[in-house]
């Protein structure tokens, strides 16, 4: 009967995620490709319980402008790699201590991550983050750290000076 109820439930979410979509697209049905994504990412993020670590909105509200200026510049770099072949690429896995608490700070950390310029979050385990870079002679950790402390602002939490980065 359990599992049932659990059936029942998701079928619920998924036909409330679909109207939400289907009222903020207006219905145009070429939208769907990206709607049955975001449906199913929703489903998957609504699986969890909520942080034990608030949100502060207003930070999040001010993290954006870094989160678009990062991206641009994530997304300009990589550009000019694939189309001046003579800009270097030097790639190395860094393994990185977090300084962040484990649970949606560390989540949410290593989500970002891959915005920075030359870099792609390639694994979380016991507070470490594997990171993968284009250029080990770029200054990758410099925009870890500022990363972690804008992240740490979001979620209210101090975070300890240590050194974070160690080459694999």
């Amino acid at each position: 009967m359990n599992q049932k109820k659990s059936v029942n439930s998701l079928l619920i979410k998924v036909v409330i995620f679909a109207l939400v979509w289907w009222v903020l697209t207006d219905g145009h049905l070429q939208s769907w490709l990206i709607g049955g994504v975001a449906i199913v990412l929703a489903l998957w993020a609504a699986k969890y319980p909520p942080s034990d670590r608030p949100v502060h909105f207003l930070k999040l509200f001010l993290f954006l402008p870094f989160f678009l200026k990062q991206s641009l510049l994530g997304g300009v770099d990589v550009a000019r790699r694939a189309f001046q072949p003579k800009l270097p690429i030097d790639p190395l896995l860094v393994e990185c201590s977090l300084r962040l608490p484990p649970g949606a700070p560390q989540v949410f950390m290593t989500n970002m991550v891959s915005l920075l310029p030359g870099t792609l979050s390639a694994r979380l385990e016991n507070s470490v983050l594997t990171m993968h870079v284009l250029d080990q002679q770029g200054h990758y950790m410099n925009d870890f750290r500022v990363l972690e402390e804008k992240v740490a602002e979001i979620f209210s939490i101090p975070v300890a000076s240590t050194e974070i980065g160690e080459r694999l």
